[in-house]
């Protein structure tokens, strides 16, 4: 079934960091640890699966704010088990500000917690439902702009994110940046070879996905992209009909409507990631290098994230200490932390 994916993040009405198949905001079950390894003091419950509670916690030590979600290890078993270890694997992988950070996997006889960044703005349709019409194109572009910046990142790496969408669009109103969140459809690939696995929610999903087609990872993305901006910029989907039937004649006649206020060069970037045929879309240097993107900084996170010091202020004998508590620590071989 085509289910919705929820956003970590404040979410609706209370932070959340929810992930695929997670309900609402539950009361806290009885019989849950309250701390974990004495290092996080567990709070409320913010979502609810089958295998995986989310709960909103405290570092004991910082007083920061975390999500964690904690994955019941009896009730994981086959595909849900690889899914979950190929989400941990792109997480760890995809170190950026515009992404939701995975900051530690703890790992205990019964259970697996995921400690994740816990956003403290809502998710992005939650914004976009509070602006009938949709938003500024300036202000529309300011997100769209970093979102993209953060695809392109994954896609580097060779991560595809497979489910992208409004609600795992999360604000950060203290750093003033959006982040993506839940990479619970996120995989691997290799440039030039296909996937097949379908995934993601019908909404926002390209048509070889829902035809079950082979397809080239990078495109799904870009197609979802098209759909996040014209959300942005209309205040509603393009395709969203009162059943899922009627929907997925929409996506695969790619029938949609701009209305007239949106302006020529942001229905034109729209157009171009909109695409029935995924070799006819924009790639992701010609959506970073189109008109209506120009001059828009896409990463204001990065200036407020410059390291306290940096490596050429550090004496020798204080590099090789940090570098061998890294390799010690299995962070990584010496040349790559070098490079």
């Amino acid at each position: 079934s085509w289910g919705t994916t929820c956003a970590e993040g404040p979410g609706r009405h209370q932070p959340t960091c929810w992930q695929p198949g997670l309900s609402p905001p539950l009361p806290s079950s009885p019989g849950t640890p309250r701390s974990i390894a004495g290092l996080y003091d567990l709070e409320r419950t913010l979502g609810k699966g089958h295998f995986a509670v989310v709960k909103l916690a405290r570092h004991v030590f910082t007083g920061q704010r975390v999500a964690v979600k904690v994955i019941d290890k009896s009730k994981l078993a086959g595909e849900a088990a690889g899914q979950l270890l190929q989400e941990v694997r792109c997480m760890k992988l995809v170190q950026h500000p515009n992404v939701v950070r995975l900051y530690e996997v703890i790992d205990t006889h019964a259970k697996l917690y995921l400690i994740l960044e816990l956003g403290d703005g809502g998710d992005m349709f939650d914004h976009i439902m509070r602006h009938e019409g949709g938003l500024a194109e300036p202000r529309a572009k300011h997100y769209f702009a970093q979102i993209v910046h953060a695809i392109s990142y994954c896609h580097k790496l060779h991560v595809v994110h497979r489910d992208l969408k409004p609600e795992n669009v999360v604000f950060f109103q203290e750093q003033g940046v959006v982040k993506l969140t839940d990479f619970g459809f996120s995989n691997r690939f290799q440039p030039g070879k296909m996937l097949t696995t379908s995934c993601g929610s019908l909404a926002y999903s390209a048509p070889e996905i829902l035809l079950g087609d082979e397809y080239d990872a990078p495109a799904v993305d870009i197609w979802s992209l098209g759909v996040i901006l014209y959300m942005l910029v209309c205040g509603h989907p393009p395709f969203q009909e009162a059943n899922d039937s009627e929907t997925l004649t929409m996506i695969m006649d790619c029938r949609y409507t701009i209305p007239p206020h949106v302006s020529a060069q942001c229905a034109d970037l729209i157009s171009r990631m909109l695409q029935r045929d995924p070799k006819q879309r924009a790639s992701l240097e010609q959506i970073e290098g189109h008109t209506w993107l120009q001059g828009v900084d896409p990463s204001p996170a990065s200036r407020s994230l410059l390291p306290l010091t940096s490596h050429k202020r550090v004496s020798e004998e204080e590099h090789e200490i940090i570098l061998q508590a890294m390799m010690c620590g299995n962070i990584a071989d010496r040349d790559t932390i070098q490079e």
